[in-house]
């Protein structure tokens, strides 16, 4: 509002961290996420999980972050007990299916601008399914293959995201993005990668508004 430089608006902010919304806007921009299923508390729950495709299936509430919040459903009947028990605590969630060809990795590409500046393969710990780095998994350097590269541009340029971190799958249909973060952390990627992430965005800053430290560049 005061006419100052962000590299990430409020508005991209606020709808990268609504999960119902980012992939709302994914969807409607092409980008290939896993079968998504909005439940309200007063879903039915059978319609829900056969819309989902049936288990196994992934519940994730709309804002957790971290794995914070994101339960993995094996069964028909232990998907209505948990189905039943959110929809009793009125909490709003998404359903997904299962991507078991992934093997609970995941891939994050860092974004910068137009380019992706760095990625890793992120593997969950032994017995978890979840790949956060933050319940203990562990990261790789890794190499996208070109139509990563682009599903990670198109879903970053769709959510409105200059720096983000854009969280993709393997699946037999292609990568698909599963989040869009607007703060995503440093530490493993740059360990990782070995890569200066950190540098890339203050280069993406400094040419976006200008070195104002050197009138002559400006």
């Amino acid at each position: 509002s005061m006419g100052v430089f962000v590299a990430n608006g409020s508005l991209a902010i606020t709808r990268s961290r609504d999960k119902l919304r980012s992939h709302q806007v994914m969807s409607k921009a092409g980008v290939d996420i896993p079968r998504t299923v909005f439940a309200s508390n007063k879903s039915n729950v059978k319609d829900v999980i056969a819309l989902a495709g049936g288990v196994p299936l992934v519940v994730k509430i709309l804002e957790g972050t971290q794995g914070v919040g994101v339960v993995l459903i094996e069964t028909q009947k232990a998907a209505k007990s948990v189905l039943d028990a959110f929809n009793g605590m009125n909490v709003n969630f998404l359903v997904q299916e299962f991507i078991e060809e992934a093997g609970g990795a995941d891939i994050r590409a860092f974004v910068v601008g137009n380019k992706v500046v760095g990625a890793m393969m992120r593997t969950g710990a032994e017995g978890d399914f979840r790949s956060n780095l933050h319940q203990g998994g562990t990261a790789i350097k890794y190499k996208l293959s070109k139509e990563e590269k682009i599903t990670a541009l198109k879903a970053a340029k769709a959510t409105g995201l200059s720096i983000c971190g854009v969280d993709m799958i393997k699946s037999k249909r292609g990568p698909l993005v599963m989040e869009v973060n607007s703060s995503p952390g440093l530490e493993g990627i740059e360990l990782s990668t070995k890569r200066d992430i950190s540098g890339a965005i203050v280069k993406y800053i400094i040419e976006a508004v200008g070195d104002k430290t050197n009138p002559k560049k400006t």
